[in-house]
């Protein structure tokens, strides 16, 4: 059983500690059995968010013992992290942890040395603050979450919850991911490049004409869509979708489909016998060389080799 370790000290913000603890510290053992060890580590009674206190499980000496280091927020960004903490996180990697901090737990591993020549990520309002306090850190304030391998840095809030699905879907699949983001009524996958939404907010789906046309597409993903097609059925000229669907999106609606037929791709290869070229046309793919040029493109193994790989992890 993997152990996940959350980090909290004094006044840590409540939001990505909740979305954390409801990730990895829920029983979902039903979904991938075994499910993960939650320890929520730090000091005793420890207030949060301004308004809440937690008696964690252990002290922060026990991130040594983890897989895995979840590092919220931080309580305050003018004053320097805790050196205890720092120094737990350092030793947690150092001992083969893979680390990964939410919205400004950037600053806690910066502090650490672990983002040292490393792309990272924070929340856009603090990413110029992240560059200049650690210039040896290659900030980038345009994107969800970075994943590096062993560190992995994410934005604020909601991409707080996109890493946390993003370290379930490396740990047991897209399929368990995705029914763990349906029970927590979030969107169950954002890519990681996807651009951090500054200044144009995510309306509700009954708000904006694309809420509908995306659940359109996503039950479609089998037909040979175009950008033509989703105009037509939004109503829109090509042009006007293009803009309309990059202030909503991050990115181009074609763009946004392929994401789409990859992960569903990974779904089926994850959950079903069927052969490379049946997947191809379920996913709109056409062939299975199509099919594996962007799949080995964009998850960086062939679509057998991801079958195996994700069986041979989930036989382990």
């Amino acid at each position: 059983m993997s152990l996940v370790a959350l980090a909290v000290t004094p006044g840590v913000p409540h939001f990505e500690l909740a979305a954390a603890c409801d990730v990895f510290g829920v029983d979902r053992s039903d979904l991938a059995d075994p499910w993960y060890e939650f320890a929520l580590c730090g000091p005793d009674s420890v207030p949060v968010g301004g308004r809440f206190r937690v008696e964690p499980d252990a002290g922060l000496d026990r991130l040594v013992e983890a897989d895995t280091v979840i590092v919220p927020a931080c309580a305050d960004l003018d004053a320097d992290p805790p050196a205890e903490l720092v120094d737990a996180v350092r030793a947690a990697h150092e001992a083969g942890a893979r680390v990964a901090s939410l919205c400004t737990g950037a600053f806690v591993l910066a502090a650490a040395g672990l983002l040292d020549g490393r792309r990272a990520t924070t929340h856009w309002l603090h990413a110029a603050a992240l560059a200049a306090r650690y210039p040896r850190v290659r900030v980038d304030p345009d994107v969800l979450y970075v994943d590096d391998g062993a560190v992995l840095t994410s934005a604020g809030k909601a991409a707080a919850m996109d890493l946390c699905l993003h370290l379930v879907r490396l740990d047991h699949g897209s399929a368990v991911a995705n029914q763990v983001a349906r029970r927590l009524v979030v969107p169950p996958h954002r890519a990681g490049g996807q651009a951090q939404f500054v200044t144009t907010p995510v309306p509700e789906p009954r708000d904006h004409p694309l809420g509908a046309l995306l659940v359109w597409t996503l039950e479609r993903l089998d037909r040979p869509l175009t950008v033509e097609d989703l105009a037509r059925r939004a109503n829109m000229s090509s042009r006007h979708l293009a803009r309309v669907f990059t202030d909503l999106t991050g990115t181009t609606p074609l763009r946004w489909m392929l994401t789409q037929r990859i992960q569903r791709a990974q779904e089926l290869l994850e959950t079903t016998d069927d052969t490379v070229t049946a997947i191809a046309a379920a996913t709109g793919m056409g062939t299975d060389a199509t099919l594996r040029r962007h799949f080995n493109r964009t998850v960086g193994v062939p679509p057998e080799a991801y079958r195996r790989t994700f069986r041979a992890a989930a036989a382990r």
